[in-house]
């Protein structure tokens, strides 16, 4: 097992170490009971003892129920550990990728990290009880049972020396075989994952395009490949069962062979025949099991490199040691900013872009299609942080602050708009947990969100489904400007939040905006001009520089692109008139 996952075993070591003991105990009692039986055997049966047999039958009983014991023990607190150890786990991910950048997101799918969470975990948890508690056990009874044979017969036991390599190294070979297969289903349980998550999110498109047969076409493609998979390894590992059946049965008879010689000489008694037949028995049993738990320990070995990998992934954005906890006001500087999604060396998104925006203003974002305006924006709660050049905010470099604190001051509304399962006034609460619901109500009338979740019948109580997909485009909108609202900080950003509404409720919430938080710096990504074209400065961006900035009055004059913008959309909308 991996050294960097056994450290999430932590407050279960106890029961880790306490199982392999119990199943010692389990297993001394059941290499005692051959040895009773031959006694009672030889002994009691052979010379018609009936005392000696009721003795030794009452030692068998208190044999059994001690293994029985020391079984059902072993059993649970394996149990105990293997849950606890994948609730650690799970733990350990999910509080690793919630400290993870946009950029370290970007190294793992969705699909991915829930099949980690998921499916790996569990292999991972059932190859982990497996060895505490059997893969402890099948050595153990294999050494014993060994030395019990050895006791009755030195040639019962050399032909156990013999067997044991070759049906192990024989039951190990298939299970070598199984694993390349196992570790290429999980690849494709990303995949198929995938290809669900992708056609629930989007039902709706699936729907009115009627692509439905298309969807199950692909979903069936990767399920189809991982039954391939799974029946091929399958097939492999079914081979440990003829094996190990053909070789207990031609041990058996060659016992029988030696003990049927040794009785007849004289050399071996009927009841030592029989213990060492049940200590062959034990012997090859446990050598399937050790194959059975080496199979899981293989697949979770794959399952272990995914996980690892999550790990082990270095956050790309870690607070300074002296980091700032305070954000003084809403200015921002970009001073030589150029940015690469890929790092030093890759194609700049945005090239040496120098601004000052102060506090209070607010600030316009126009440009064309992948014209950078999302990833510019992206830098000022450090999302991502700068290739070159520097970002401050309040005149302190972004880097130097702690995250936490810089974010709780810099509210932004994302392109797509999410909202969670759970009632409007949870939803709005993401902004700060401990807000009164006349606080929550009042960020609301701000948004323009007020009015229509009045209109439900639950109001503020509505339960959102998944995804936010029981409210229209524009109300999620409004419901998430008001969630950024309710932080009160010091930068608003809002990239393209207000597309879905109407030009009138967008008039509605600027001038809410201007009237309510004059002192909060509001920077907004528009496509449509009348949403920025009364804002203090717009800066107008054409493959990540910055093309022009002023006012609206200033670009009309001074920049050909703002001026082809504001023609297509203000005088063209005038002559449709």
């Amino acid at each position: 097992m991996n050294k960097k996952l056994l450290q999430s075993v932590r407050e279960y070591k106890k029961q880790s170490i306490i199982t392999p003991l119990l199943v010692t105990l389990e297993v001394l009692m059941e290499v005692l009971i051959p040895l009773e039986m031959a006694k009672i055997i030889d002994i009691g049966i052979a010379e018609g003892n009936l005392g000696y047999i009721i003795q030794r039958g009452l030692i068998l009983v208190i044999m059994a129920m001690m293994s029985l014991f020391f079984g059902v023990q072993a059993g649970n607190f394996a149990a105990i550990a293997g849950a606890g150890y994948a609730k650690n786990l799970r733990h350990d991910i999910y509080y690793k990728v919630q400290d993870f950048s946009f950029k370290n997101i970007d190294h793992f799918s969705t699909s991915g990290l829930v099949t980690r969470m998921t499916t790996d975990i569990t292999n991972i948890q059932m190859a982990y009880m497996m060895s505490i508690r059997l893969l402890a056990r099948a050595p153990i009874m294999i050494i014993l049972s060994w030395v019990m044979t050895l006791t009755l017969s030195r040639k019962a036991a050399l032909l156990f020396l013999i067997v044991i390599p070759v049906l192990g190294g024989t039951l190990l070979f298939i299970a070598k075989k199984a694993h390349p297969h196992f570790i290429k289903v999980f690849d494709e349980y990303d995949e198929l994952n995938n290809s669900v998550q992708e056609n629930v999110n989007a039902a709706r498109v699936v729907k009115a395009f009627v692509r439905e047969d298309y969807e199950i076409g692909k979903f069936h493609g990767v399920s189809k490949y991982v039954y391939q998979l799974f029946t091929t390894a399958e097939k492999i590992v079914a081979w440990n069962s003829p094996v190990m059946q053909f070789v207990m049965y031609a041990v058996i008879m060659i016992l029988i062979y030696i003990g049927g010689k040794g009785i007849v000489t004289g050399i071996m008694e009927t009841g030592a025949l029989t213990s060492i037949i049940v200590y062959a028995l034990q012997i090859i049993g446990s050598l399937t099991m050790v194959t059975f738990v080496f199979v899981m320990i293989m697949i979770a070995g794959a399952s272990t490199d995914r996980i690892v990998e999550v790990l082990n992934e270095i956050p790309e954005m870690r607070d300074p040691a002296d980091a700032v906890t305070s954000v003084a006001d809403g200015d921002i500087i970009f001073d030589h900013v150029s940015f690469s999604y890929a790092g030093e060396g890759g194609n700049l998104s945005l090239k040496d872009v120098n601004l000052h925006i102060k506090s209070g203003q607010t600030v316009g974002i126009i440009g064309g299609t992948g014209s950078a305006k999302s990833t510019l924006v992206q830098l000022i709660p450090r999302l991502y942080d700068v290739t070159e050049g520097s970002v401050k905010v309040s005149g302190i470099d972004v880097r130097k602050y702690n995250l936490e604190s810089l974010r709780d001051q810099v509210s932004m509304v994302l392109q797509k708009n999410v909202l969670f399962s759970g009632t409007i006034y949870d939803n709005i609460r993401w902004g700060n947990e401990n807000a009164t619901d006349e606080e929550v109500q009042n960020v609301c009338k701000l948004a323009q969100a007020d009015g229509f979740v009045r209109e439900f019948p639950d109001g503020y109580n509505t339960q959102i489904v998944q995804g936010g997909n029981n409210v229209s485009g524009g109300q999620k909108q409004r419901l998430c400007i008001a969630r950024a609202l309710l932080k009160k900080p010091k930068i608003l950003i809002l990239d393209d939040s207000t597309s879905a509404v109407d030009t009138k409720t967008d008039a509605l919430i600027r001038k809410a905006f201007r009237e309510e938080i004059p002192n909060t710096t509001k920077i907004i990504i528009a496509q449509r001009v009348s949403s920025i074209e009364d804002a203090d400065l717009i800066i107008v961006l054409e493959n990540g520089e910055i093309s022009g900035i002023g006012t609206s009055e200033e670009l009309l004059k001074t920049n050909a692109i703002y001026r082809e913008v504001y023609e297509s959309q203000v005088k063209g909308g005038e002559d449709h008139e």
